[in-house]
C-alpha cells in the first residue's frame, strides 16, 4: 500500500484502586489518539528518521512534549518495536499527529497510554503481525507495570502479573523505558537492532464491573511523578500491613462486579497500607480525604482512592457525582490546591480505526 491512513486510540488508566498495587488496573474513558499517515511513495523524507510529529492536548503549551522522533516516548517506542524486526526507521513519510487530553504526571497513565499507542504505531507502520498478547510483551519491556499498559491495551477493569526478566533482557540500552524504572537510559540507537522481547512476560485477567459505577476523577493542579511517588515507599512492610492488602484485594473485585454494589463492602474493600500513607507527604489532605467521605456521609458514594501514583483522587460512585466533586475539591481547596474534575466510565481498550 503506497499511503495509510489510521487513528489509534488509547485509553487512560487508573492502577491500585485501593489495595491492587501494582496489580489492578482501570480503563477509563480518556483518550490519547494519533493520527497517523504514511505516504510510502515518497523517495526520502526531510524529517528526522522518516517521522514528522506535532502535537496538542496536555502540556503542548508548555513545550514540555519533545517533537523529535528520537526523544518523544510514543516515537522511541514505536522505533524499538520496528528495530525489533530490522526496520531502522519509520517509513517514509510519516506524519504523527497527537491528541492527548490526558493529564501528564497526575497519576491517569499517561505513560501508559503513550506506551501502548507507540507500540501499536510500530506495529502498523512496519505491517508486523502482532496479536495484543505479543504486544504486551514490548509494552512490558519498556513499562514494566503491567496495571497501567494492560489495562491501556484490553480494557476494562483487570488484574495482571509480570514474570521475572532475565538480567540481560533488563540491560538492553537501544529499549525506551518509562519514567519508573531506572537507569540505563534506554531508547540509545547503538546501531545494533535489540532483540525481540521473550514470550508471555505478562498477563492479565479480565474481572466483571457493575454497570451502575462511575468514576468521578479529581485532578490537581500539579503533577507528582510516578518516579517521585515510589522513592517514598518502604522498603519493607510490616506483616500485619501486607494482611491487611491481601484481604481486602480477594474482596475488591468481587465487590465491584456486583449489581447493585454494596457500598460498605466497597468503601472497606477500597482501603491500603501499602502505598496511600506513604503519599500523603506528596499530596496534601489525601488521608483526611480518604477516611472523611464515606458512605455513610455522602449519599451514591462507594470509595475513594488514590489513582495509581496520584495526585488525582479517584472516587467511585453511584450517583450525585457533582456533589462528591465537589466536596473531595473543597478539601483540596483547604490546602490551596485548585483542582478539576472529571465523570469517566469503563472503557475498551486500545484499537485502530482506518480513515
Amino acid at each position: 500500500m503506497a499511503s495509510d491512513s489510521f487513528v489509534i486510540k488509547a485509553p487512560c488508566s487508573s492502577a491500585n484502586i485501593g489495595p491492587g498495587f501494582d496489580v489492578i488496573g482501570l480503563a477509563l474513558s480518556m483518550f490519547l489518539e494519533l493520527h497517523v499517515t504514511i505516504d510510502r511513495s515518497q523517495p526520502k523524507s526531510e524529517h528526522p528518521l522518516n517521522c514528522r510529529i506535532t502535537y496538542e492536548g496536555d502540556g503542548a503549551e508548555s513545550g514540555e512534549v519533545p517533537l523529535d522522533p528520537d526523544a518523544n516516548l510514543i516515537t522511541r517506542v514505536a522505533l524499538y518495536v520496528l528495530r525489533c524486526h530490522g526496520q531502522r526507521s519509520f517509513p517514509v513519510e510519516t506524519h504523527v499527529h497527537i491528541k492527548n487530553p490526558i493529564p501528564l504526571g497526575r497519576g491517569l497513565g499517561s505513560s501508559g497510554a503513550a506506551v501502548v499507542a507507540g507500540v501499536i504505531l510500530g506495529k502498523e507502520a512496519g505491517q508486523l503481525d502482532l496479536d495484543n498478547d505479543r504486544i504486551l510483551d514490548f509494552c512490558l519491556m519498556i513499562e514494566r507495570h503491567p496495571d497501567n499498559v494492560g489495562a491501556a491495551l484490553f480494557g476494562g477493569f483487570i488484574g495482571t502479573y509480570l514474570m521475572p526478566l532475565a538480567p540481560e533482557d533488563l540491560a538492553r540500552k537501544e529499549i525506551p523505558l518509562s519514567e519508573v524504572l531506572p537507569a540505563p537510559a534506554g531508547g540509545v540507537d547503538t546501531g545494533v537492532d535489540p532483540p525481540s522481547p521473550p514470550h508471555g512476560i505478562g498477563h492479565h485477567i479480565k474481572f466483571p464491573w457493575a454497570p451502575e459505577i462511575k468514576a468521578v476523577a479529581i485532578i490537581p493542579d500539579f503533577e507528582v511523578s510516578t518516579a517521585k511517588a515510589r522513592q517514598v515507599l518502604p522498603a519493607e512492610y510490616a506483616r500485619a500491613d501486607v494482611t491487611f492488602n491481601l484481604q481486602r484485594i480477594a474482596l475488591l473485585p468481587v465487590a465491584l462486579g456486583q449489581s447493585p454494589p454494596d457500598p460498605n463492602l466497597i468503601y472497606l474493600a477500597m482501603q491500603d497500607k501499602l502505598h496511600q500513607p506513604y503519599r500523603q507527604t506528596l499530596i496534601p489532605g489525601l488521608t483526611d480525604i480518604v477516611k472523611s467521605i464515606t458512605p455513610s456521609t455522602q449519599p451514591g458514594l462507594l470509595g475513594v482512592c488514590l489513582s495509581g501514583a496520584g495526585p488525582t483522587i479517584l472516587a467511585l460512585a453511584t450517583s450525585n457525582f457533582e456533589e462528591i466533586a465537589q466536596r473531595i475539591m473543597d478539601r483540596f481547596k483547604q490546602q490551596d490546591i485548585t483542582c478539576r474534575w472529571q465523570l469517566l466510565e469503563p472503557a475498551d481498550g486500545a484499537q485502530v480505526i482506518r480513515t
